[in-house]
């Protein structure tokens, strides 16, 4: 059964409601009754070398079926909210109820985030994992919470243009001395026989000390090891260092601040046995944003493999799905009775094949954005009005006085993704805004300045070149056109209330 229903958390006497969701509970089988999975990763395979596939206990073991569990969420604003959920309810079965409760915009980039806030630890939970089953993970009274946002780094590894692995941190790039294309670099992650190894140097924090060492390590199937002496993987020289199976992978957020971490690049290998403390956690240290990035992609393709692409292929089959199409689509009275017509004739005809009624529908939205493309794309001066002038600030990418360093912050949790955006207002020039843009892992900021001519309003970014008579306008305009940005604008941070 999935997530159930939703209440504001916080208040006295708050209590989760007991009406069902509209959309049909899926059941979990229990793990008694699920068939035998022959492992296709041998060397994944728990201590006791069992060839069949698993679920890892968690806690106190699993949660008990058929018994209601609440979960509390909280949005990025600190707000929370109380679900009902069954011990079978996974992650996207609780965003996609968020999603339609808070009414924001569908897509596969919400995600449920586990927060250790005592340890300055986060993660993105899995699509596939079931949420009752970690939260009973957590040590009673500790300050653990989910937290509901956008994350567009999530599924960024499937994308044929992404790069997440440098080629000298890929054992097959280095063997055969050529560079490989990143879908055939997945291919070789997914397949059990051919699967590479991910190298390089990190900082490790010793056990029981403050002091952090610098060691070479590499990944495999088998586990994480680090080379005792400088780059050699010759066995004699290479210790042993965490099993990926039994444990999860965490970023670090204060790593500077709780761990004296060398650099703000650190994550954390976190056993399932550790429930509480910063005992037996294992903290490593990256040099830069694309070696951890690579690293966290790595364990992630590891750890789960085939199951994380299944998790893409469901998201995307679900983006693609038109909402007409879906499983539990609204209909009133009324919409029985529209039908669809065909104009493009001297008299109209209704359209009953509803193959053809699919292809009108696609032919006209491509006109309307044929239209809306040569609208922005030549951008003109209009009367300036106090409408025109404010109108953005109904818009979700659109954040109003957030300083700098909450801007990198922000873009930073939602996804160092090519094109991850916002709009706000400048800090140093009070009528300008600023547009905040992740390129390459970084985030760089474009000032934006209002200018008058002949008593007309426009905002340009390159002293008056190109004219844009409101923000709306020049944000639609580089979603479309790069312009002088290093790339398009592709998906706008937000921040829904819970």
């Amino acid at each position: 059964m999935g997530a159930r229903d939703l209440v504001p958390g916080g208040s006295e006497g708050a209590q989760p409601l007991s009406a069902r969701s509209r959309q049909p509970p899926e059941e979990e089988p229990r793990a008694s009754s699920l068939p035998s999975i022959p492992n296709p990763f041998p060397e994944l395979c728990s201590p006791s070398n069992s060839p069949i596939l698993s679920s890892p206990a968690l806690g106190q073991g699993p949660p008990r079926e058929g018994v209601s569990h609440v979960v509390k969420v909280f949005g990025e604003d600190g707000a929370c909210r109380s679900l009902e959920a069954s011990a079978g309810t996974t992650a996207r079965q609780l965003c996609e109820t968020l999603v339609r409760r808070t009414r924001a915009l569908q897509d596969h980039s919400w995600a449920l985030v586990e927060q250790h806030q005592h340890l300055a630890l986060e993660r993105c939970l899995e699509d596939h994992e079931s949420v009752v089953e970690v939260q009973s993970s957590w040590p009673p009274g500790a300050d653990s919470r989910f937290v509901f946002r956008k994350n567009f780094a999530k599924y960024e590894l499937f994308k044929s243009n992404a790069s997440l692995f440098p080629e000298v941190m890929v054992s097959s790039c280095l063997e055969a001395n050529k560079s490989m294309a990143h879908s055939e670099l997945i291919q070789n992650f997914l397949n059990s026989g051919s699967c590479p190894e991910v190298q390089g140097f990190l900082q490790l924090r010793e056990a029981g000390r403050k002091v952090w060492k610098r060691f070479y390590f590499s990944l495999r199937r088998s586990g994480l090891y680090y080379s005792t002496k400088g780059t050699s993987k010759d066995p004699r020289h290479l210790q042993y260092f965490a099993d990926l199976t039994e444990s999860n992978i965490y970023y670090v957020t204060q790593g500077k601040k709780h761990y004296g971490t060398p650099t703000e690049f650190g994550f954390c290998i976190k056993p399932y046995k550790v429930r509480s403390g910063v005992k037996g956690l294992k903290l490593l240290c990256s040099e830069d944003e694309q070696s951890r990035s690579c690293w966290m992609a790595a364990f992630r393709l590891f750890k789960y493999g085939m199951q994380l692409y299944r998790n893409y292929q469901q998201a995307q089959a679900r983006l693609n799905q038109p909402p007409w199409i879906g499983p539990t689509p609204l209909r009133s009275v009324s919409d029985n009775a529209l039908v669809a017509m065909d104009f493009s004739g001297c008299t109209g005809r209704v359209i009953e094949n509803p193959s053809e009624v699919l292809t009108v529908a696609l032919e006209e939205a491509q006109a309307w954005r044929k239209k809306t493309t040569h609208r922005y794309s030549l951008p003109a001066a209009c009367q300036s009005s106090p409408l025109s002038a404010a109108i953005h600030r109904t818009q979700p990418w659109f954040h109003g006085r957030i300083s700098r360093e909450d801007t990198q912050q922000l873009i930073g949790r939602q996804g160092l993704v090519d094109g991850v955006f916002l709009v706000r207002e400048s800090q140093r020039n009070p009528k300008g805004f600023v547009l905040s843009l992740c390129h390459l892992q970084r985030v760089k900021h474009y000032l934006i300045l209002p200018s008058e001519e002949e008593g007309r309003l426009y905002f340009t970014m390159d002293d008056g070149q190109t004219r844009f008579a409101d923000l709306i306008q020049l944000v639609e305009f580089h979603q479309i056109n790069r312009g002088i940005l290093p790339c398009k604008l592709r998906h706008y941070c937000t921040c829904v209330a819970l």
